[in-house]
Protein backbone atom coordinates (compact mmCIF):
# COMPACT_ATOMS: atom_id res chain seq x y z
CA UNK A 1 0.00 0.00 0.00
CA UNK A 2 0.93 3.49 -1.19
CA UNK A 3 0.96 6.31 1.06
CA UNK A 4 0.31 9.57 -0.01
CA UNK A 5 2.79 12.57 0.44
CA UNK A 6 -0.62 13.70 2.65
CA UNK A 7 -0.81 10.62 4.64
CA UNK A 8 2.95 10.59 5.65
CA UNK A 9 3.57 14.27 6.38
CA UNK A 10 0.69 13.21 9.14
CA UNK A 11 2.37 10.49 10.20
CA UNK A 12 5.57 12.36 10.97
CA UNK A 13 3.34 15.04 12.77
CA UNK A 14 1.54 12.69 14.96
CA UNK A 15 -1.91 14.13 13.49
CA UNK A 16 -4.88 13.40 16.18
CA UNK A 17 -8.01 13.06 14.54
CA UNK A 18 -11.70 14.91 15.68
CA UNK A 19 -15.44 14.34 14.32
CA UNK A 20 -14.64 16.21 11.08
CA UNK A 21 -10.73 17.09 10.93
CA UNK A 22 -7.45 16.14 11.14
CA UNK A 23 -5.20 18.23 12.97
CA UNK A 24 -1.76 18.85 14.28
CA UNK A 25 -1.12 21.84 16.66
CA UNK A 26 1.71 23.06 18.96
CA UNK A 27 1.83 25.34 20.83
CA UNK A 28 4.47 27.24 23.01
CA UNK A 29 3.24 28.85 26.27
CA UNK A 30 5.48 31.25 28.68
CA UNK A 31 3.52 32.11 31.64
CA UNK A 32 5.66 34.83 33.88
CA UNK A 33 4.64 35.53 37.51
CA UNK A 34 3.40 38.56 38.57
CA UNK A 35 5.96 41.58 38.96
CA UNK A 36 8.58 38.87 37.61
CA UNK A 37 9.35 37.51 40.78
CA UNK A 38 11.41 34.70 41.78
CA UNK A 39 8.46 32.61 43.41
CA UNK A 40 8.45 29.40 42.14
CA UNK A 41 10.29 26.64 44.12
CA UNK A 42 11.10 23.19 42.91
CA UNK A 43 7.71 21.68 44.74
CA UNK A 44 5.57 23.98 43.12
CA UNK A 45 7.03 23.64 39.88
CA UNK A 46 6.45 19.68 39.70
CA UNK A 47 3.14 20.30 41.05
CA UNK A 48 2.69 22.81 38.18
CA UNK A 49 3.29 20.39 35.68
CA UNK A 50 1.04 17.70 37.47
CA UNK A 51 -2.15 20.60 37.59
CA UNK A 52 -1.18 21.73 33.86
CA UNK A 53 -1.44 18.27 32.99
CA UNK A 54 -4.40 17.71 34.19
CA UNK A 55 -6.36 21.07 32.88
CA UNK A 56 -4.66 19.96 29.45
CA UNK A 57 -6.72 16.92 29.49
CA UNK A 58 -9.83 18.26 30.81
CA UNK A 59 -9.39 20.73 27.31
CA UNK A 60 -8.59 17.76 24.94
CA UNK A 61 -5.09 18.84 24.93
CA UNK A 62 -1.90 17.96 25.91
CA UNK A 63 1.15 18.57 27.47
CA UNK A 64 3.90 17.27 25.65
CA UNK A 65 6.80 19.37 27.68
CA UNK A 66 6.84 21.21 30.73
CA UNK A 67 9.81 23.26 32.86
CA UNK A 68 10.44 26.31 34.31
CA UNK A 69 12.71 28.87 36.56
CA UNK A 70 11.82 30.59 39.62
CA UNK A 71 9.90 33.27 37.75
CA UNK A 72 8.42 31.76 34.78
CA UNK A 73 7.43 28.77 33.31
CA UNK A 74 7.14 27.06 29.47
CA UNK A 75 4.55 24.69 28.21
CA UNK A 76 4.55 22.64 24.51
CA UNK A 77 0.98 21.79 24.30
CA UNK A 78 -0.60 19.29 21.95
CA UNK A 79 -3.71 22.02 21.09
CA UNK A 80 -6.98 20.62 20.29
CA UNK A 81 -8.89 22.82 17.65
CA UNK A 82 -12.55 23.35 19.35
CA UNK A 83 -10.83 25.72 22.17
CA UNK A 84 -9.59 29.43 21.36
CA UNK A 85 -5.50 29.66 22.57
CA UNK A 86 -6.82 33.06 25.04
CA UNK A 87 -9.47 30.29 26.76
CA UNK A 88 -6.38 27.53 27.08
CA UNK A 89 -4.03 30.06 28.29
CA UNK A 90 -6.58 31.43 30.60
CA UNK A 91 -7.19 28.33 31.82
CA UNK A 92 -4.20 27.00 32.84
CA UNK A 93 -2.53 30.44 34.31
CA UNK A 94 -6.06 30.41 36.75
CA UNK A 95 -6.80 27.10 37.63
CA UNK A 96 -2.63 26.87 38.56
CA UNK A 97 -2.85 30.06 40.43
CA UNK A 98 -5.53 29.07 42.59
CA UNK A 99 -4.07 25.99 43.36
CA UNK A 100 -0.78 27.31 44.35
CA UNK A 101 -2.00 29.32 46.82
CA UNK A 102 -4.42 26.39 48.58
CA UNK A 103 -1.66 24.41 48.20
CA UNK A 104 1.54 26.59 49.15
CA UNK A 105 0.16 29.23 51.10
CA UNK A 106 3.11 30.16 52.63
CA UNK A 107 5.55 30.03 50.21
CA UNK A 108 2.88 32.46 47.96
CA UNK A 109 2.15 34.74 50.79
CA UNK A 110 6.00 35.62 50.46
CA UNK A 111 5.49 37.28 47.47
CA UNK A 112 1.80 37.87 46.64
CA UNK A 113 -1.09 38.99 49.07
CA UNK A 114 -4.04 39.73 47.18
CA UNK A 115 -2.86 39.62 43.37
CA UNK A 116 -2.92 37.45 41.21
CA UNK A 117 0.14 34.91 41.03
CA UNK A 118 0.74 35.30 37.25
CA UNK A 119 1.13 38.22 35.24
CA UNK A 120 -1.84 39.06 33.07
CA UNK A 121 -0.38 38.72 30.08
CA UNK A 122 1.58 35.65 28.21
CA UNK A 123 3.54 34.10 25.17
CA UNK A 124 2.50 31.72 22.77
CA UNK A 125 3.46 30.63 19.68
CA UNK A 126 2.98 27.53 17.30
CA UNK A 127 5.60 25.44 16.64
CA UNK A 128 6.47 22.49 15.15
CA UNK A 129 6.01 20.46 11.98
CA UNK A 130 7.47 21.71 8.83
CA UNK A 131 9.40 24.83 8.16
CA UNK A 132 7.23 27.87 5.92
CA UNK A 133 9.59 27.60 3.14
CA UNK A 134 8.53 23.72 2.74
CA UNK A 135 5.03 24.59 3.51
CA UNK A 136 4.56 26.84 0.89
CA UNK A 137 6.74 24.71 -1.46
CA UNK A 138 4.16 21.60 -0.74
CA UNK A 139 1.54 23.84 -1.58
CA UNK A 140 2.76 25.35 -4.85
CA UNK A 141 3.45 21.70 -6.29
CA UNK A 142 -0.16 20.86 -5.97
CA UNK A 143 -1.25 19.55 -9.29
CA UNK A 144 -3.61 22.08 -10.51
CA UNK A 145 -7.10 21.05 -12.45
CA UNK A 146 -7.09 21.57 -15.96
CA UNK A 147 -9.01 24.20 -17.65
Amino acid sequence: MLLSRMQIYLVKMKARKGSHSVFSIKLHFVFVTHYRRKAITAAMLERLREMMSQVCIKMKCELIEFSGEADHVHALVDFHPKNSVSAVAGSLKAATSRCLKKEFPDEVAKFYSGVSFWSKSYYVASTGGAPIERLKQYINSQEQPSK
